[in-house]
């Protein structure tokens, strides 16, 4: 079962473009004129959102070196105590609607010092699994477009996170407890 699989997962994507370009063909769809045209546009959004990415990444930056991360996790601590929430997942839940790598080397130290099996470990997949890189992903997508107002968009992304990590802690304590 195993190397059918990988056998699957090696040609997944040559199937898939040869699939696209005999659909295209069949339909008399001028492929590589297609293809350039959409590099094009691809091309034209990346420029445009390119100052919305630099901008979270220096934010990021911010966020991590100035020690603003440790003081939140001390300001919510009491909450996140009373709640069950132990802090060493903390980190991982305030760095996910920011940074999928920063997020992702979180869960990686997480795992290494506490183990995959631990409650802290799991409770860390599961968010990671459980929450969006929210900020990001509404830094690209209103920046792709052009959107300036995103008040509503962006307290929803952060309710929708901290729901997903209420929702994973339960889960966690529920199943794995």
């Amino acid at each position: 079962m195993t190397s059918a699989i990988q056998g699957l997962s090696r040609w997944a994507i040559p199937l898939l473009l040869l699939g696209i370009t005999t659909l295209g063909l069949s339909k008399r769809v001028p492929i590589y004129e297609s293809f350039v045209e959409g590099a094009k546009e691809g091309w034209q959004t990346a420029l445009r959102i390119l100052p919305y990415l630099v901008g979270m990444l220096v934010a990021i930056q911010i966020f991590q070196r100035t020690g603003a991360l440790d003081q939140l996790i001390r300001l919510l601590s009491p909450i996140t105590n009373w709640l069950g929430f132990p802090k060493e997942a903390l980190p991982l839940v305030l760095m996910r609607p920011i940074s999928g790598s920063g997020s992702l080397a979180i869960l990686s130290q997480i795992l290494d010092t506490f183990g995959p099996d631990s409650f802290v470990g799991r409770l860390a997949s599961t968010v990671m699994g459980s929450t969006e890189t929210s900020l990001y992903v509404l830094t690209v997508y209103a920046g792709s477009v052009g959107l300036k107002r995103t008040r509503h968009t962006l307290v929803t992304s952060l309710v929708a996170d901290v729901a997903g990590a209420l929702g994973a802690l339960y889960i966690v304590l529920r199943y794995f407890a």
